[in-house]
């Protein structure tokens, strides 16, 4: 099998194969756009919704887990193997069974993890090398900052719409960079 990126192929030939997928790449731009349009259209649903696939992403991972535990030769590993998967299955059915209240604190986290986040970008940022783009980075830290601490100043009921509105931009912009990426491959010369 070749490499897309040898030196020496030209641009026009590396994307030739996608140039003549553009129509796909716009088709699943448009789904995700839409998708995103519905999450943002009614962004309670969207975060119940993100919610029950992150418990059974849970469950999934604490069935492995669990499977994995099986594998280990050790007795101390084994338990421990066995007690995280089955703490995941457990987390998995509790977002299951009251996605809300495993939004509330999930966006505590969330908020949380955005004021860490930010905090640390500011400092990273006044720590760079004199003619790199500190400001910029400043600025991604300061606008994590105030996003955390709304959040999390409006906790718990921020948690009916974060997760939601979260999903939402997310998939507006991931299907506007398909649709972009689409029409970009099929107006390439």
């Amino acid at each position: 099998m070749t490499n897309v990126f040898t030196p020496g192929t030209g641009a026009a030939q590396t994307l030739a194969p996608l140039r003549a997928k553009w129509g796909w790449i716009v088709a699943l731009g448009v789904v995700y756009l839409v998708a995103g349009l519905i999450a943002l259209g009614s962004v309670a649903a969207a975060t119940a919704a993100s919610v029950l696939v992150v418990g059974a992403m849970m469950v999934v991972a604490g069935v492995f887990e669990v499977i994995s535990a099986f594998q280990v030769k050790s007795w101390g590993r084994f338990i421990f193997w066995l007690l995280l998967g089955v703490l995941y299955i457990v987390a998995g059915f509790v977002a299951w069974d009251n996605p809300f209240l495993t939004a509330i604190w999930l966006t505590l986290i969330l908020g949380a993890a955005l004021v860490a986040s930010g905090i640390m970008r500011i400092f990273l940022a006044f720590n760079m090398k004199h003619g790199s783009p500190w400001v910029w980075v400043v600025v991604s830290g300061l606008i994590t900052l105030v996003l955390g601490l709304i959040i999390l100043a409006h906790w718990p009921f921020s948690a009916v719409y974060t997760l939601g509105i979260f999903l939402g931009v997310d998939l507006v912009f991931a299907g506007a960079s398909w649709i972009g990426l689409g029409f970009g491959l099929k107006n390439a010369a």
